[in-house]
């Protein structure tokens, strides 16, 4: 694995992780999406492919504190209708980062996210009412779930970037805040333990990675309790509105890096 122990990284290069780590663990309680900002750091300051590695430990222990605080919130029916087509996807994203380079991965996963927001965009202006969450047992709902599942799968195994995916699918289902909250975090801390074999099948998951890590959990910490607190003094609209930008401001650092 073409990475870069703790030992080589500057301390500039140290601190833009660990900031960018303390975001990962805000996004988890708090907006949904934003560590796609975590992504591009990650991969700015460490090689781009082994940044998935290194993100991914990080990630579940976000991921693990959001299912302690929003547990509660999750809808069940949505989670085990996703779940089949996020596993088709995790295995086409395998196969995929088998053949394709970093500036491939980039583009797709930037084009992918752009095109979600709009269609997000476009759903809320002409819908003539919020989705509700119930719907997915429907025919048009399991299509939808199936559709956004594999995307969903594909874009958290190629580049950890399935946040934004699933962030505009809750937000299409009609889900509020903390729905949204709660069952974004099972899902995702049951994704991203399942895409361990495959990262370290990779050689993306290794020694090296794993001391980084012990050295930047810590600040994951802090930033899921910021988030926590923030999140309770965000009102519904100007969550949707968060959501939505952070999308938009991850696909386009993608495309353009």
């Amino acid at each position: 694995m073409n990475t870069m122990t703790l030992w080589h990284i500057s301390g500039w290069g140290f601190a833009a992780l660990a900031l960018a780590a303390l975001l990962v663990g805000f996004s988890k309680t708090a907006v949904s999406g934003a560590n796609t900002v975590s992504l591009a750091v990650f991969a700015a300051v460490l090689p781009a492919r082994a940044s998935t590695g290194v993100l991914l430990p990080l990630l579940i222990a976000g991921d693990l504190l959001a299912v302690a605080t929003y547990r509660r919130h999750a809808h069940w029916p949505t989670l085990w209708r996703l779940f089949p087509a996020v596993a088709v996807g995790v295995v086409v994203g395998t196969l995929f980062l088998v053949w394709a380079g970093d500036g491939v991965v980039r583009t797709s996963i930037g084009a992918i996210l752009l095109l979600m927001a709009g269609v997000t965009l476009w759903r809320r202006r002409t819908a003539d009412r919020p989705d509700d969450p119930d719907e997915v047992t429907t025919r048009a709902g399991r299509a939808k779930a199936g559709s956004y599942g594999v995307l969903g799968g594909f874009t958290t195994m190629v580049a950890n970037a399935g946040g934004p995916v699933m962030s505009m699918y809750l937000l299409s289902a009609g889900f509020r805040k903390l729905g949204f909250l709660g069952t974004s975090a099972f899902f995702f801390l049951i994704v991203n333990v399942s895409k361990v074999p495959f990262s370290a099948g990779l050689g993306l998951i290794d020694g090296n990675s794993l001391l980084l890590d012990a050295a930047l959990v810590a600040f994951v910490v802090p930033g899921a309790f910021l988030g926590k607190w923030a999140v309770n003094r965000i009102n519904q609209r100007l969550f949707e509105q968060l959501v939505i930008a952070a999308t938009i401001v991850g696909g386009l650092q993608l495309l353009l890096r």
